[in-house]
Parts: structure tokens; sequence; C-alpha cells
């Protein structure tokens, strides 16, 4: 579904005259021609300036100037039925100098090719409190820390998959999905760029107490590598999963000036269908919170442990530069985790100040299991990470964020900076 880099100009001028003529019907259209006319189109545009300096004894840094161009057309629904386009174009507004994760250059990685992909397109259905998706599209789940888009990249994450949502019972939503891709963020230019799926997601929350959210999922993961991919290593049969997982998350006004919010996740994990290891492995997150005067302050751990040697728990299809430190060190080759495990301990401080977002974030890695092979000290290293934002208007955005890896025993110490600045329409 890829397109030559040339049709962006043609689609821009047709994109931009939807959403200068079209208009959102308020009921259902009578035609699918009003059904179009009817429509929504959005663009946006996303540039991003990104620098990396790592201890490496060569290749130690890494500059990225970007520019991400998203156009998408929303039809209204006729008869309960819809179409979704979205076109995504990542331009280098420099030279591509640094390690894209395509081009096959040295040094530090920063994961943005240039490329022009269909992002997002399905068909989609409404029936009273059912709604349907079939084709290329966004999912996301609760967090993001198993199923997500990894939006920080300026290449998506999406999936090709038929969903369906249902929100007839009261307060509650449930969500089923079965996948047949995965779309990463390196592009169908790259081998790993798609991965090919059985996969089943299964998501049930319910909201109707006062004091929090109660979701319970089943995540069935079944990746099918490709023969070019097998024969080059890169094989995708460890992402065969089956995860079951239970959330509780909410808020409460503890006082008329203080919130408390709270965070309790367990999940646990076994190989499923070809992974070539054999494992049981558990995950658990509990983060507590206060909010007082507008200050935000925020404690919390994280697991994701190891089975000695036999495995550890994985999540290839999340956002993962949420969680872990900003400086992605536990990428893990896209798993999520390595081996022994991580525990992660965390603090951040936030806020707002004259319109601009503030917020700082700490992170104290150590191992979940040091016995595990290739994995000898407790002390994984600790990252201070600082971020300012601020919006103007509806439509412009700035964001400056930073972040610092002190490595201990593993990988090397790593800064990173970010300048992005955003415009929607």
């Amino acid at each position: 579904m890829k397109l030559p880099s040339m049709k962006k100009f043609v689609l821009l001028p047709v994109v931009v005259a939807c959403a200068i003529a079209g208009q959102q019907a308020s009921a259902e259209s009578d035609s699918i021609v009003d059904a179009v006319k009817n429509g929504k189109a959005g663009v946006d545009f996303r540039l991003r300036y990104e620098n990396v300096e790592t201890d490496l004894d060569s290749h130690d840094s890494a500059n990225a100037l970007t520019l991400r161009s998203r156009l998408n057309y929303t039809t209204d629904t006729f008869k309960g039925f819809g179409v979704m386009l979205e076109m995504d174009d990542v331009t280098s507004i420099d030279s591509v100098d640094y390690n894209d994760g395509v081009n096959g250059k040295n040094g530090p990685a920063i994961a943005d090719p240039e490329g022009t992909e269909v992002n997002q397109a399905y068909l989609s259905y409404t029936y009273k409190d059912t709604s349907g998706r079939y084709g290329r599209q966004r999912i996301i789940l609760d967090n993001a820390r198993f199923i997500g888009n990894v939006g920080w990249r300026q290449n998506e994450q999406t999936y090709d998959a038929t969903s369906i949502t249902n929100k007839s019972l009261p307060d509650t939503n449930l969500f089923a999905s079965y996948m047949t891709n995965v779309n990463r963020i390196f592009g169908e230019d790259s081998l790993v760029g798609d991965v090919h799926q059985s996969t089943t997601l299964l998501n049930a929350s319910y909201e109707g107490f006062t004091w929090g959210k109660f979701t319970g999922y089943a995540y069935l993961l079944d990746g099918d590598p490709s023969s070019k991919q097998s024969a080059a290593g890169k094989n995708f049969d460890r992402w065969d999963t089956k995860t079951y997982g239970l959330r509780f998350a909410g808020n409460t006004d503890a006082t008329e000036r203080v919130n408390v919010s709270y965070v309790a996740e367990y999940a646990t994990q076994s190989d499923a269908d070809d992974n070539p290891l054999s494992y049981d492995a558990d995950y658990y997150n509990l983060e507590g919170g206060m909010t007082f005067a507008g200050v935000t302050v925020k404690l919390g751990t994280e697991v994701l442990e190891a089975d000695g040697d036999d495995g550890f728990f994985i999540t290839p299809m999340a956002t993962l530069h949420k969680f872990q430190g900003w400086t992605d060190q536990f990428l893990g080759g896209g798993l999520g985790n390595i081996a022994g495990g991580i525990e992660d301990i965390y603090f951040s401080v936030g806020g707002k100040v004259a319109g601009f977002k503030l917020l700082a974030v700490y992170h104290d890695f150590t191992s979940d299991d040091k016995g595990a092979s290739g994995n000898s000290s407790d002390d994984l290293g600790s990252e201070i990470g600082f971020m300012v934002a601020k919006k103007f208007g509806k439509n412009y955005g700035l964001q400056l964020k930073y972040s610092d890896y002190d490595a201990d025993d593993h990988g090397v110490d790593t800064e990173k900076l970010w300048l992005t600045a955003t415009a929607k329409f």
C-alpha cells in the first residue's frame, strides 16, 4: 500500500479542498454521495529535530531533522457504513546521514526513515451500541503498554485487522480484534517493517464505580514471519505468546484541593504456538499519585519478569517509548525486555506554569533475575528526563524534551534531545 512520493503533492490540494468544502452532518447522510460530501478532512504536520549523544567508541552521535505530513479523510455514515483514509509522508529536511533503521548506516538509531504510506484505510460500520472496523487501523488499548501505535515516532504503527467494539451493557466496553499484519515504524522498505499475524485481542472494561475502572484482557499473539525474514534470522515466532491480565486505575478527590490517583495491574504470559522458548513470566505495575495546587507527583514500580534462562515477559506491540525511560535503552530488539527482566522504580513531578506543561521523570532500573545468562548485575542504570510543552490555540504546539541515561551494567551513557513543532487543521 505504498505510494510514489510525488503523489502527496497531488493529494494535498484535494484533501485541503475537502476540508474547506466539507460539512460534518449531525445525522446520517441520505446517500453515498452525500456521505462523501459531508465527510471531514484533516491535515497535520510534525517537524522534529532529534539529537543523540552516546559514549560509543565510534559513531557516537546522530542528528535528524524530519517532517511528517499527514492527510486524512473520513466520510459521514450512510446506513451505518463509513470509510476512513489516511496518508503519511516522512521526509528528511537535511540529508539522511543518520542510522534510520533501514539505510544500513552505523551509529545511534533514529528510527524515522523516509517514506510515503497508507497509515489507515478502513471500512467502518455502526449499529446501535456496536461498531466495527475492517482494514488498516490505529489500535490503542488502555495505556498502550501491550497494544499501542508508537505515536512518538514519525511513522506510526498501525494494524491490518477486523475489530469490534460493543457498549450495550451499562458502563462496559467490550473490544475484540483479529489482526493479520502489524505495520511497524520502520516502513515498508525494511525487512522488519511488516510482521504478518494470526493474532487475537480481547479487552473488556467496566467503569461503573466512582473510584476506578477495571479492565481484563487476553492478548493471543501469533507472529508469522515471511520466508525472507526467517532466512535473514528475523524470526518473529518469538512473538507467539499468551498474555492474560487485570488492570485497575482510578482517582478520587481526597479533599477539595487534593486528588489522589492509583494504578494496579498484573499480567501473566507464557509461550504459544511456534515460540522457540518455553517459559512463564509475570508483569505488574503499581503506581500512586497526588495532585495538589496544580502539581502532580507520582511514584510507581513496573516489573517485567524473567523465567531464568527460559525466557522473559515481552510486549512487542507496545508503545515502548512511554515506558522504561525516553532514551529507549530496553527495547530488546522490539521485545520490550532484556535477559534477566527489568524492575523500574520511577518518580515524576509535573504541572503547568503560564500555560507551559512541565514534567520531570526519574527512573532507577534493576534486574529481575540477575542469574539469567547475559545478565551479571542487579544495577541496570538510571535515567532522568525533562519536558516542556505549550499549545498555541487549537492548531499549533511546541515541545522540548531531554533525557539522560546513566549506564551501569547495561548499554552506554546516552543523552537525547528533541524539539518538535506541530500544526493541525
